[in-house]
């Protein structure tokens, strides 16, 4: 039978277990349909998922449609379980992208479409709820395109020149095929949904049963079955446990067959199946034997995780969605955290993001989260596997530390009998990249197994920061230079080299402390933008208006975790429960209150002895320890670094000196400070001012061969705003609107002949019915006259959020919430004062200039004369006078 392996995903309350429930009634799966609110949902099965009305732990059923098997795995939509969500992904063919039809793509929505995006797998979207007042099928069409792709193709109505116009235009097969024949086959449409330029997308209402049946029929029809390989392989996704405690390993079958009592090995452990269970919701049937293209779970494996990969597959990179909080796990009384330990293990084991630690100088045990609802999972499932009652502290934000300049770090250790030498290159890599290592070593100087061996230690192992002894990020690390003694090297001297040499670098670079940041989406009324945008400055965030209706408006931006964790109940205080926060992690910025972090966390990088900064050389038979800042002058193996900087010298000196004027801008000097002055001084490498995200290391320093040319002026002037408030023109306004209309149109007009840059003077028709939008010239400027239910404030909002980064626009108006929002656009700001000064200051300095064209000496015939033909000239008009 044909096996297909769906996911489905979404936003949190979405309706996406709702959907999964009426796919199962309608396939014939179930006999009743289950329900979130009822707590009889088929695939939530834990507890707590049904009380909390949440998926929680990702869980699969199997149903058919036909001749085709499907597995649908169930995934959390809440953030906080965002890690379990991304683990699936790795197994899937395709996946159901769930969007509520009443919201419109969210904040989640949107990191759900990046992360499908990053691991390619094909998407079917179904948009749900539209039975409920306000949807609109078209309104939401154009979201899903210009906010996730503009591959999202609607399904219902195929065949039909719409339907195959837009597929012509995702791919060139189709469109020579639409122009020959007048329509497009159904495999080119399955190839374009595989290769991920054509996104299926259906409309219904998961509860009332409406359109999942067309939806249903269309993931069969356009779904493209995978080849499977006869070479082994599987791809390991979750660990769990069943209720009589057996450790279960989920995993997909990749290639081949799987047959109880093989036996599974990779490069550390081998082991033999016990039972092979496939699962649907609760139950599960026991097999001898499973085929390639099958979701499975085994007994009898001990030392799995997930991600792993067995056979043909690969290891799973570490997932994008990382918990950015860690608190502390604290025990009952009389619970001894040695017996405690190893139980909260096998929680990891299944939830590998908790990365439980015993941290030896604080006593304490400590584990890293999403989030508060993440903590009430966990405290309930220790309770009730462990039957032990634990609490957790406060929580901290997980902060992480990069370098903004390439540095060779140095480590060498040679205690009597022991010699190794690393020479590794450290520079700055892309915001979001982790940690990526690679080796630019000749084998002359250091041998190949000695390479592969250090770079197997440096995957090894979490390093840490300088600063705060936080892990570091955002680099990469190469392996550029080394030595080994042939007789007195071993394995662990380049381990403790390679660590040092690490270290080295790390105080020799400038270090950035990076916290992080979440992308957020708020909603809420209009009158309570200004103190939302005030808040979200006090946060350190920032933030523009992405829309607003008249009544309801939506802010999107980014702010600290850290000054962002509890701000859903402040807006669900002060809007009165209108308002709406989601947040979605962004990723790593610099931290904004660096220094003050550095200094209540009061990490010293040299008294770490677990992480050595120092190295150790040999002398007279015995070793002694070299500071970090000295190494350099005692290691054996020339300096990587320096050796390019020479060749760069010779390079120059033999070629023919050219010479090319640059311009040099504000940032570029801005970082040649930062490299030079802010650069570590001292034994302890510090951060050393507060940067923005813009002023970081995240922005690449260019050089332009021209000066920057300068953004076209726009002046946007709010028109019935500025006659109401200028007294010359509201004394015209009783008596003839129109005359106070032109007197500000002329004035303007004289201001254009004089600044010289555009004018758009908006005046309100919102309240006409049936009105369109109307641009005139008037002379030398725009008037327009906005359509019907847009007022000029929206129209000027647009303009400036539409353009502000192509044009350098003012607006004037003395609008005071609309000062706010323009402000948080970006743009400069006129009120009607200072816009009515600055026209008179305009026409004065005219005026002036003119004045002095009027007092400038003229030439006059006389004054080119001698005085002897003046004299003549004088005397003859005194004759004609005496006449």
């Amino acid at each position: 039978m044909n096996k297909l392996v769906f996911g489905i995903l979404a936003h949190v309350d979405a309706g996406k277990t709702t959907l999964s429930e009426s796919i199962l009634y309608l396939s014939g799966k179930i006999g009743k349909l289950g329900r979130v609110d009822n707590k009889d949902a088929y695939l939530d099965t834990y507890e707590l998922e049904r009380a909390r009305g949440i998926t929680i732990f990702s869980k699969q059923a199997i149903f058919e449609i036909g001749e085709t098997q499907i597995t649908l795995l169930d995934t959390p939509g809440h953030v906080d379980f965002s890690a379990e969500m991304e683990r699936t992904l790795q197994v899937l063919d395709y996946a159901i992208l769930v969007i509520s039809g009443a919201d419109g793509v969210q904040g989640h929505t949107k990191t759900l479409w990046r992360l499908l995006d990053m691991y390619q797998i094909p998407v079917f979207l179904f948009v749900n709820k539209m039975d409920q007042n306000g949807t609109d099928k078209d309104k939401l069409m154009k979201e899903m395109k210009k906010q996730l792709d503009d591959g999202c193709i609607e399904f219902e109505q195929v065949k039909t020149d719409g339907f195959y116009d837009q597929l012509a235009m995702r791919d060139e097969i189709m469109m020579e095929a639409y122009l020959e024949t007048g329509h497009v086959e159904n495999v080119r449409i399955k190839k374009a949904v595989k290769e991920r330029k054509v996104f299926p997308c259906f409309f219904g209402s998961a509860l009332k049963l409406e359109g999942v049946e067309q939806f249903m029929q269309g993931i069969v029809k356009y779904a493209m079955l995978p080849y499977y390989p006869d070479e082994f392989g599987a791809k390991i996704f979750k660990i769990t446990r069943d209720e009589q405690g057996n450790r279960l390993t989920h995993m997909k079958l990749t290639g081949g067959k799987l047959k109880v009592k093989d036996v599974l090995r990779n490069s550390i452990w081998e082991e033999k199946v016990n039972q092979i269970r496939i699962y649907s919701g609760q139950k599960f049937e026991a097999v001898n034997e499973i085929e390639a293209g099958s979701l499975f779970a085994v007994t009898g494996l001990s030392q799995t995780r997930p991600g792993e990969g067995l056979g043909r597959e690969e290891a799973s990179n570490t997932p994008v969605l990382e918990p950015v909080l860690f608190y502390q796990i604290i025990l009952p009384e009389g619970c001894d955290p040695r017996v405690m330990i190893p139980k909260l293990r096998q929680i990891e084991e299944e939830e590998p993001e908790l990365h439980i630690v015993w941290d030896e100088q604080l006593q304490e045990i400590q584990a890293q989260i999403m989030g508060e609802v993440q903590i009430e999972i966990l405290q309930s499932l220790i309770q009730s596997r462990f039957g032990v009652e634990v609490a957790f502290d406060a929580g901290r934000i997980v902060y992480k530390e990069t370098i903004a300049n390439v540095v060779e770090g140095v480590g060498h250790f040679e205690p009597l009998r022991h010699y190794a030498e690393v020479h590794l290159l450290l520079e700055p890599g892309e915001p979001g990249s982790g940690l990526q290592f690679g080796v630019d070593c000749s084998e002359d100087s250091l041998g190949r197994n000695w390479q592969r061996l250090i770079l197997t230690h440096l995957e090894e192992k979490a390093h840490k920061g300088v600063l705060t002894g936080s892990a570091i990020t955002d680099m990469k690390i190469s392996l550029v230079s080394g030595r080994a003694h042939n007789k007195h090297t071993e394995g662990g001297d380049f381990r403790e080299a390679t660590y040092r040499a690490v270290r080295q670098g790390l105080m020799e670079a400038e270090s950035i402390l990076l916290e992080p940041y979440y992308a957020f989406q708020l909603e809420l009324p209009v009158k309570m933008v200004g103190r939302a945008m005030t808040d979200i400055e006090k946060m350190h965030g920032t933030y523009e208006i992405s829309q607003t209706n008249g009544e309801m408006a939506v802010l999107v931006g980014s702010a600290p975790v850290i000054t962002m964790r509890n701000y859903q109940k402040e807006v669900v205080a002060y809007t009165k429960g209108l308002g709406r926060l989601f947040c979605s992690l962004k990723g790593y910025e610099p931290c904004h209150n660096g220094l003050e972090v550095i200094e209540n966390i009061g990490y010293d990088s040299e008294r770490d002895t677990g992480n050595p900064t120092a190295s150790v050389f040999c002398a007279h038979g015995a070793g002694f320890l070299v500071d970090w800042d000295k190494v350099k002058d005692y290691m054996h193996v020339e300096s990587y670094l320096q050796k390019k900087d020479d060749l760069s010298k010779e390079t120059a000196q033999n070629q023919a000196p050219y010479k090319e004027e640059k311009w040099i801008s504000l940032d570029e000097i801005d970082q040649i400070i930062n490299n030079t002055f802010y650069a570590n001084q001292g034994k302890k490498s510090v951060w050393k001012r507060r940067k923005t995200a813009l002023e970081s290391y995240y922005e690449p320093v260019t050089y332009v061969g021209r000066q920057k040319e300068t953004q076209e002026e726009y002046l946007l002037v709010d028109g019935y705003n500025i006659i109401h408030a200028w007294p010359e023109l509201k004394e015209l306004v009783d008596d003839n609107m129109d005359g106070a209309r032109m007197k500000l149109l002329d004035t303007l007009s004289n201001y254009q002949g004089i600044r010289k840059c555009r004018i758009i003077v908006v005046f309100d028709a919102y309240r006409v019915q049936g009105h369109l939008e109307e641009v005139i010239d008037y002379h030398n400027i725009h008037m327009v006259y906005t359509k019907e239910a847009q007022t000029a404030d929206q129209y000027i909002e647009k303009f400036a959020h539409d353009n502000q980064k192509k044009y350098n626009i003012t607006v004037a108006t003395s609008d005071g919430l609309q000062q706010i929002i323009i402000r948080g656009a970006g743009c400069a700001l006129l009120s009607a004062r200072e816009l009515k000064a600055e026209i008179e200051e305009a026409n004065k300095r005219i005026y002036q200039e003119y004045q002095k064209i009027q007092r400038r000496d003229r030439n006059y015939l006389m004054d080119a004369l001698s005085p002897e033909a003046k004299q003549q000239i004088e005397e003859q008009i005194k004759k004609e006078n005496d006449k």
